[in-house]
């Protein structure tokens, strides 16, 4: 585990756990359905949520810049490190020595990091800047 004030990382790590049951015939969000529809198979998180088990890592969201875009204060990010960055992706980005995580905006060989709350300025790329892109984020895991 390594912290930063922006997001603190994990290794995701092999797991012995079988997995939990999946309701493959979905939940309704209308009229109940009844037990006896039930039907299901073990899945593993680990097996659906991650491609590439080398180059992903798992992060938590620290703060509100990215609110709009379903990113809330103490969400679990996945994160894979070898796909590529595009425009419109979000991406964990290194910045003069901070991580964080913005949606990136690439126009006319420009780098900008947006953030998804109004609150918080854009941030444009220069050549004075300390800058790499980390990772994509693939996946955001939610408590309710």
């Amino acid at each position: 585990m390594q912290a930063t004030d922006h997001l603190t990382f994990f290794k995701p790590e092999q797991s012995l756990h079988e997995g939990a049951l999946l309701i493959d015939t979905g939940i309704s969000a209308g009229f109940p359905s009844t037990t006896e529809d039930i039907v299901g198979e073990k899945i593993s998180l680990d097996d659906t949520l991650v491609r590439n088990k080398d180059t992903t890592f798992y992060a938590k969201v620290r703060g509100q810049s990215m609110i709009n875009a379903g990113l809330n204060h103490d969400d679990l990010l996945v994160i894979d490190r070898s796909l590529e960055p595009a425009d419109k992706k979000i991406a964990v980005c290194y910045i003069d020595g901070e991580f964080t995580v913005k949606r990136l905006r690439v126009q006319n060989n420009e780098i900008w990091l947006q953030p998804e709350n109004p609150n918080y300025p854009i941030i444009n790329i220069t050549e004075d800047n300390d800058f790499m892109i980390w990772g994509i984020v693939t996946n955001v895991i939610k408590k309710v």
